[in-house]
């Protein structure tokens, strides 16, 4: 039985429009998606799809079943929303004051629904089961860990994990579907520098934190250049805050905070750079006679695709797409806690090009003005219903 998918997806398009557009207007951030979930649940339920809630707190589970014995897939989207204040000027902008899908959340969930609605079409042909999984808190709050301490990856284990990304960098038609690690691990660092505050005007009575914090951010600055072996991976580091423990003109404050991030592709790279970011610290303040206090956190390890997974994946695609559509070069420093499904069981992450130049849809991810050309909903459906298929269908 040959389907259609893009015939399919193209079918719904108004309707996956107008759901994105709700979720873009009422954005809950992590763990708070309640309004969310609760219209997730319904839409499963109302495709007859048996539904599980509050799993990781506030996450929707749906189990479509087919007719036939066959693998699990899990198709995962996420939820939240990210604290912005948004400044497009479309109808549809958010109606919670410094709240906003500035990353595709909406688009993602709006996709998963789509996939959703099509197969449940099928169920007799499909041999095996797709559970969806709706996560919550993927923007550093640890929603993927939360659902897997819930059990996403068991009754039934899953044979496979599918999940994407629209994706700012990347024109629309463009589809991203690289093997191997695509987006890097995430970790995040803090360094409080103690000196000894006092008058600005005697500053030769004090310890001056805040000269020695403009060192160490120099200093950090250069770790990925001169103190990792550029074979070892690539690497990012960004110092991406500063505060004082005292904001008036005239004081010389105790002490200095900042605050930044570092990616890596790799266990070892990660640990590496960690140590560098400690002795760094310890040695430039030690210096000036000031202490370091350094708290380094691991949020994300790096997403990495199954050769085998990926493969077939791009063969479904082609059913959809031409061949030339398929970037296998896709890689990212951005992060995803879907790395920890994928640590655990073989699939594919991929990214689906949305913006588009001649409508203004310009915006990188994470920003106030970020969009998405609507044209990505039918093309990701049709994309992700190929995929699932090609593990639980008899499609020729």
């Amino acid at each position: 039985m040959a389907i259609d998918f893009r015939v399919l997806a193209a079918e719904l398009r108004d309707e996956l429009v107008i759901r994105r557009r709700d979720f873009h207007m009422y954005p809950e951030l992590g763990f708070e998606e309640f309004r969310t979930s609760g219209l997730v649940a319904d839409e499963l339920r109302k495709l007859g799809l048996e539904v599980q809630t509050q799993v990781g707190r506030t996450g929707v589970v749906g189990m479509l079943e087919g007719e036939h014995d066959g693998p699990t897939v899990l198709v995962r989207a996420d939820m939240d929303a990210l604290p912005i204040q948004e400044l497009n000027t479309v109808d549809y902008i958010s109606r919670v004051g410094g709240k906003m899908h500035a990353c595709g959340h909406d688009a993602h969930m709006t996709i998963a629904l789509g996939v959703a609605k099509i197969l449940s079409r099928f169920r007799a042909d499909i041999h095996g089961r797709v559970k969806f999984v709706f996560q919550p808190g993927e923007e550093g709050h640890g929603g993927a860990l939360e659902m897997i301490k819930d059990g996403i990856l068991k009754n039934p284990v899953p044979d496979v994990v599918l999940g994407l990304h629209v994706w700012a960098e990347l024109p629309i038609g463009t589809i991203g579907v690289a093997s191997g690690a695509v987006m890097s691990g995430s970790s995040v660092f803090r360094i409080v520098v103690e000196g000894k505050g006092g008058h600005a005007a005697m500053p030769y009575t004090t310890v001056d934190p805040v000269v020695c914090t403009g060192e160490l951010i120099m200093a950090l600055n250069t770790i990925v250049g001169r103190k990792m072996n550029a074979m070892d991976g690539a690497v990012v580091l960004s110092v991406t805050g500063v505060r004082t423990s005292s904001d008036a003109f005239n004081v010389i404050p105790q002490s200095v905070e900042i605050k930044g991030t570092f990616r890596t592709f790799n266990a070892y790279t990660s640990e590496i750079m960690e140590q560098h970011i400690r002795s760094v610290s310890t040695s430039v303040c030690a210096s000036v006679g000031c202490e370091a206090k350094v708290t380094i956190k691991h949020l994300n390890i790096p997403v990495v695709n199954d050769v085998r997974v990926a493969k077939r994946v791009r063969k479904a695609m082609k059913q959809v797409v031409k061949a030339s559509a398929l970037d296998q070069t896709v890689r990212t420093m951005a992060s995803e806690d879907v790395s920890f499904l994928l640590e655990q069981i073989p699939g594919m992450y991929f990214f689906v090009g949305m913006s588009n130049k001649a409508k203004g849809i310009i915006y990188g991810h994470h920003h106030p003005r970020f969009n998405i050309d609507e044209d990505v909903l039918p093309l990701s459906v049709a994309l992700m219903s190929a995929s699932v298929a090609e593990f639980v269908m008899q499609v020729k």
